[in-house]
C-alpha cells in the first residue's frame, strides 16, 4: 500500500498547481536557510584533526603585572615571551615541541630577472611538520639538528612556489630573505586546514582562509633578529635593542605540546606547574594565576573562533523554517479540505480512519521530497551569499553526503510535522454528512 500511497502523493502534486507550487516553495526556502547556515556552522566548529587534537596541547602562562589584576580574571595576552618558549622547548616534554609566529618579508629567488616577492609565513621548530601532518609535495622538513645550528632552510607552500618556479621541483635552489641566503629543503602539497588552528593568532588572512607561504627555523629567525609580524604585548620597561626585547616579559609566541597519548596531558600539566613555581622564586609570574593547558578543540572555544552571531545566525534560521511550517500547516489545511467528498467516499467504501491517515501523511512526504529537491539548489546558493559577505568564509566547501541527506531528511519530517493537523482533521470527515451533501 505505500508504493501505491506514494504513487497517489505524487499525482496529487498536478492537483492545484498553485497551491503546491507556493507548498513546495515555502519547505524549500525554509530548509535551504537553515541547512546553508548549519552548514557553514558545522565546518566553522569542527574539529580539523579529530585523530590527535587531544594530543596537541596550547600551554598559557599569566606573566602579568599585578597592576589592575583581578583575581581569577583572563590573561592580558594569550601568547608568551621569549624566555618561557625557549625553556618550553628544551624541557623535552612531550614527544614533540614547537614554537611558532609570523613573519612577514620580501623573498628573492637566484634568478636576478625574477622580482622580489612579498611573502608572509612562519618561523616555526622542525616537529612543526610533524605534529600537525603537514603533506610534501617535494623534499621534506629541516631537522632537528639543523634547528640547533640555526641553519640558513626554508619551506616553501605549494602556491608560493608555483609563483617563483612553476611546476619544477625548486628543491635544493636558494633564495634570499631579510638579507639572508636560505636554501630550500621541502615544498608543502595543499594545505589549510580549516579553522587555521596552527595560528590562529595574527595569521595571514583569517581564521579560516589564507595560507602561509614560507616556513623558517625559529632558531634561525632569532639569530637574523627577524621581527615579529603580529600583535605584541609589553607590560614592563623593555630594555632598548633585540636582546633587551628578548629578555624582557613582552609576549609574542604561541607554542605547542604532542604528547604521547591523552593521559599524559596530565604529566605536562604537572611540569608547567613545576616550571611556574621555579619561575615564581625569581620574581615572574607575580599574580599566581593557574597554569592553563588545552587541546586543540578546547583552544578553538577559548578563542572564540566560532562567534556567538553565527550560532544566532543557525537559531534564526530555522525559527525562519517553523514560520514556514506554520504557513505549510494552513497550505495543506487548505489542500485537504477541499477534499472531504472523497474522504467521504472512501469512507463509506470500507476504509478506516488509520488508512485516510497514512495515504495523506504520504502525501505530505511527497511534498517534502519536492521541497528536498529544490531547497538544494536554494542551499548552495544560500551559502555563496553568505560566503561572499565574509572574507574568513570564502573557502568554505560545498555540503558533504552527511548534509545532503539531513536536506531531504529536513525536508521530509518538516512536510510531515506541518501534515500532522490536517491530516488529522481529513480524518474526522463524516461520511454520512458528505455523502447527503452529494
Amino acid at each position: 500500500m505505500f508504493k501505491y500511497y506514494f504513487m497517489l502523493g505524487v499525482r496529487s502534486l498536478r492537483r492545484n498547481p498553485a497551491l503546491t507550487a507556493l507548498m513546495v516553495l515555502t519547505l524549500a526556502v525554509g530548509v535551504a536557510a537553515s541547512v546553508s547556515t548549519l552548514t557553514i556552522l558545522q565546518v566553522m566548529s569542527g574539529n580539523p584533526i579529530p585523530h590527535k587534537s587531544d594530543r596537541l596541547l596550547v600551554p598559557l602562562l599569566d606573566n602579568g603585572s599585578l597592576k589592575g589584576y583581578v583575581p581569577g580574571a583572563k590573561p592580558d595576552d594569550i601568547q608568551m615571551t621569549y624566555r618561557d618558549a625557549a625553556n618550553l622547548l628544551a624541557s623535552k616534554q612531550g614527544p614533540r615541541r614547537t614554537v611558532v609566529y609570523g613573519i612577514e618579508g620580501g623573498i628573492e629567488p637566484e634568478r636576478a630577472d625574477l622580482p622580489v616577492v612579498e611573502v608572509s609565513g612562519l618561523a616555526v621548530s622542525s616537529d612543526y611538520f610533524a605534529m600537525f601532518e603537514t603533506p610534501f609535495l617535494y623534499g621534506g622538513a629541516w631537522s632537528e639538528k639543523e634547528d640547533g645550528n640555526k641553519a640558513g632552510v626554508i619551506v616553501l607552500s605549494r602556491l608560493q612556489s608555483e609563483k617563483m618556479y612553476g611546476k619544477a621541483n625548486p628543491v635544493g635552489k636558494h633564495v634570499r630573505l631579510h638579507s639572508n641566503d636560505f636554501q630550500i629543503v621541502g615544498v608543502l602539497d595543499t594545505w589549510n586546514p580549516i579553522p587555521r588552528y596552527t595560528h590562529l593568532l595574527n595569521g595571514n588572512g583569517g581564521s579560516f582562509n589564507g595560507e602561509d607561504g614560507i616556513f623558517i627555523p625559529f632558531s634561525t629567525a632569532i639569530r637574523i633578529e627577524f621581527g615579529q609580524s603580529g600583535s605584541t604585548t609589553c607590560n614592563d620597561h623593555v630594555t632598548p635593542g633585540y636582546q633587551g626585547f628578548l629578555d624582557s616579559e613582552c609576549t609574542w609566541l604561541q607554542f605547542w605540546f604532542e604528547s604521547k597519548s591523552a593521559s599524559d596531558r596530565v604529566a605536562i600539566q604537572n611540569y608547567l606547574n613545576a616550571y611556574a613555581g621555579e619561575q615564581r622564586k625569581l620574581g615572574r609570574f607575580p599574580r599566581n594565576s593557574e597554569n592553563k593547558l588545552y587541546n586543540v578543540t578546547e583552544w578553538l572555544d577559548y578563542l572564540g573562533v566560532v562567534r556567538s552571531d553565527s550560532k544566532l545566525s543557525v537559531w534564526l534560521s530555522f525559527g525562519f523554517l517553523l514560520l514556514c511550517l506554520v504557513n505549510t500547516v494552513g497550505l495543506l489545511l487548505a489542500k485537504f479540505s477541499v477534499r472531504a467528498s472523497e474522504v467521504g467516499v472512501r469512507r463509506a467504501l470500507g476504509a478506516s480512519r488509520a488508512e485516510i491517515f497514512k495515504q495523506f501523511l504520504i502525501e505530505t512526504a511527497v511534498v517534502g521530497l519536492a521541497g528536498g529537491l529544490l531547497g538544494l539548489p536554494l542551499s548552495f546558493l544560500g551559502m555563496r551569499i553568505i560566503a561572499d559577505q565574509s572574507a574568513n568564509l570564502s573557502v568554505v566547501p560545498g555540503m558533504d553526503w552527511m548534509m545532503l541527506g539531513i536536506t531531504f531528511l529536513l525536508s521530509v519530517s518538516a512536510s510531515i510535522l506541518a501534515g500532522l493537523l490536517p491530516t488529522w482533521r481529513a480524518c474526522q470527515v463524516t461520511p454520512a454528512l458528505q455523502l447527503k451533501s452529494q
